[in-house]
């Protein structure tokens, strides 16, 4: 493993793959089984994970899920640093299961990055190749190489202590790829950075995952770095996946409350019969899609509109009797958490809130049409 966790004084091994000191990234033949196979089951009382990962060279998988999901649990699976209770894991065809942490071609990318701070920025890239075997002038060449390709060749003589957030980040991340791993693990690579520094090492970040030709796994809470940076995304709940598929097709069609809050979406399910849902809870959304069985319904709390008083003259099919629950602001917005026929979210400008006198307790009236809607099979 290219990037483990360093004990107190002693720096750990890393894996052995065989870096090349030019700056021009290597492309090996991957034979017919190439990238991840994985069956991931670890037990833990009263906690099991049970998840199956898949990916090709050159993918992006990203983990989303709660606290407690199973994420960082499938992270350390994959590196070796948790044991397989059951399952299996293979990369490029070969099985890992018995491979000690520091045998595998994995590279970790651990979220307070872990630099030596002892060592320059260029002797934490050269460690890994040092630790392979290579000399100390071949591996600093080709640490050199890899902080050039990061954009940090003006920084390769600074401590950790010297260096921002996004500077030891990328540090990391070209620690991480010194040995040119086959499977590269993010464990939130970005959470330790402030919102402005996030912003610009997220952009680069993704450049650099598109040149990353083996698999690369991120594990995240933040639904805009996975929507950014992955290819696919695995949404974990209760250590079981619950949803998996595109960024676009995730944020069209979530699955469970989860998923729907990190999109930021109302969601429900109830029975479909033509353009009508009759929700689990009771009330009935009316949608333009035409369905039949079992059904969700999503729309943006965006396409809320609130009234203090019933709406007369309107043809509006979905409305309902609500309650405000509590107000916070969300972006440049406010928005409403609703109680009473229909639990939902609206969002609303500052003026229309005001205009409203919208507070804890006040009764409302919440209407959506139905072409904001959106019905799809459960």
């Amino acid at each position: 493993m290219t990037n483990p966790r360093p004990t107190q004084g002693q720096p750990a091994p890393t894996d052995p793959a065989a870096p090349r000191p030019d700056d021009e990234i290597c492309t090996l033949p991957h034979p017919p089984t190439a990238g991840l196979d994985a069956h991931l089951v670890v037990e833990r009382a009263p906690f099991r994970l049970d998840i199956t990962l898949t990916a090709a060279p050159g993918d992006v998988l990203a983990l989303l899920g709660p606290n407690g999901a199973g994420k960082t649990t499938a992270l350390r699976a994959l590196a070796g640093l948790t044991p397989l209770t059951a399952g299996h894991l293979r990369l490029d065809g070969t099985s890992l299961e018995r491979t000690p942490p520091e045998s595998r071609p994995v590279g970790v990318v651990f979220q307070d990055y872990l630099l030596f701070p002892h060592l320059s920025a260029l002797d934490n890239v050269a460690f890994g190749p040092r630790c392979q075997g290579a000399g100390k002038t071949e591996a600093r060449a080709q640490a050199a190489a890899w902080l050039n390709r990061m954009g940090l060749a003006d920084h390769a003589g600074a401590k950790p202590r010297r260096l921002s957030g996004g500077q030891a980040q990328r540090v990391a991340l070209a620690r991480a790829l010194a040995t040119r791993p086959r499977l590269l693990l993010l464990d939130e690579p970005l959470a330790a950075l402030d919102a402005r520094t996030r912003l610009e090492v997220r952009a680069q970040l993704r450049r650099h995952l598109a040149d990353f030709e083996a698999v690369a796994v991120l594990v995240t809470h933040d639904p805009l770095d996975a929507m950014v940076l992955a290819d696919r995304l695995v949404v974990v709940e209760h250590g079981r996946v619950v949803q998996e598929g595109t960024p676009a097709d995730i944020a069209r069609h979530p699955r469970t409350d989860y998923i729907a809050q990190l999109v930021g979406l109302n969601l429900y399910r109830g029975q479909a019969d033509g353009h009508t849902v009759r929700l689990d809870a009771g009330p009935r959304i009316t949608t333009t899609e035409d369905l039949s069985g079992p059904a969700f319904v999503a729309f943006p709390p965006s396409a809320v509109t609130l009234f203090r008083d019933r709406p007369t003259g309107a043809s509006a099919r979905n409305l309902w009797r609500c309650e405000v629950a509590g107000l916070e602001t969300h972006g440049d917005q406010i928005r409403a958490d609703l109680t009473g026929e229909l639990p939902l979210a609206a969002d609303l400008t500052t003026v229309a809130a005001a205009e409203l006198d919208l507070h804890p307790g006040a009764a409302v009236w919440a209407t959506v049409k139905a072409t904001q809607t959106h019905a799809y099979p459960a």
